[in-house]
């Protein structure tokens, strides 16, 4: 047995290896979550039904963990939380249709789950930045004792890797083992594992999103 999984259509691009089906699927899940977002916002009601009502279930499930977490200031990043929720779950979903191999999730690829830590990273310093500014933002770097910069600024390496490595390795783990038991058992147990990996990508990317969150959080107050 060949394990199609974790395998990539590699392009060399200005000298690069380019994962050109995690570009193509990465634009596909764009797409999708614009053609959703649109679909369940286009007709709105007093009384929601179909799309509608499970987007706004969806959403103001996720705005009442954002705002309890990061306090009134909370829509200066909702868009993009909400936005990487989405991408993540659709991400995670769309490489278990069984399609004969033929799509797979962004997100077991190394280079997207790093690529959204880092931009999850890159938003906390930002938002820091703005909130706090430049003095007292940095200064938490050297907080309780200044030689505690050593760890604190290894600390600002290990969230972005954590977050990365998590996602990667549930999603990669969950399709491979989806694709052996596809091949041991056709029927039955693949039907099952389907629907508990569905549920596995619905809660990665909560966890995903939930964690960001809570790196946000000290950017909104005071000091960290």
């Amino acid at each position: 047995m060949e394990l199609h999984t974790g395998h990539h259509w590699v392009v060399q691009i200005l000298g690069m290896n380019v994962n050109m089906d995690t570009i193509i699927m990465t634009w596909i899940v764009g797409i999708l979550v614009i053609i959703v977002s649109l679909a369940a916002t286009r007709k709105r009601s007093l009384v929601p039904s179909g799309m509608q009502n499970a987007m706004e279930m969806v959403v103001t499930a996720l705005l009442a963990q954002f705002k309890e977490t990061l306090g009134p200031k909370y829509s200066q990043v909702v868009s993009i939380l909400l936005t990487m929720f989405l991408f993540i779950l659709f991400s995670n979903e769309l490489g278990l249709l069984p399609t004969n191999h033929l799509l797979a999730s962004p997100t077991n690829d190394l280079n997207t789950t790093v690529a959204l830590a880092l931009v999850s990273s890159a938003m906390v310093h930002v938002i820091a930045l703005k909130n706090q500014g430049v003095k007292k933002h940095f200064k938490h770097f050297f907080q309780p004792f200044a030689p505690f910069v050593i760890i604190n600024v290894l600390e600002e390496f290990t969230k972005p890797l954590t977050l990365a490595f998590r996602l990667f390795g549930n999603i990669l783990a969950g399709e491979i083992l989806l694709e052996v038991l596809y091949f041991l058992v056709p029927a039955g147990v693949p039907i099952v594992w389907l629907i508990f990996s569905l549920f596995i990508g619905l809660i990665q990317a909560f966890i995903f999103t939930i964690l960001t969150t809570s790196y946000l959080a000290p950017s909104f107050q005071g000091g960290h």
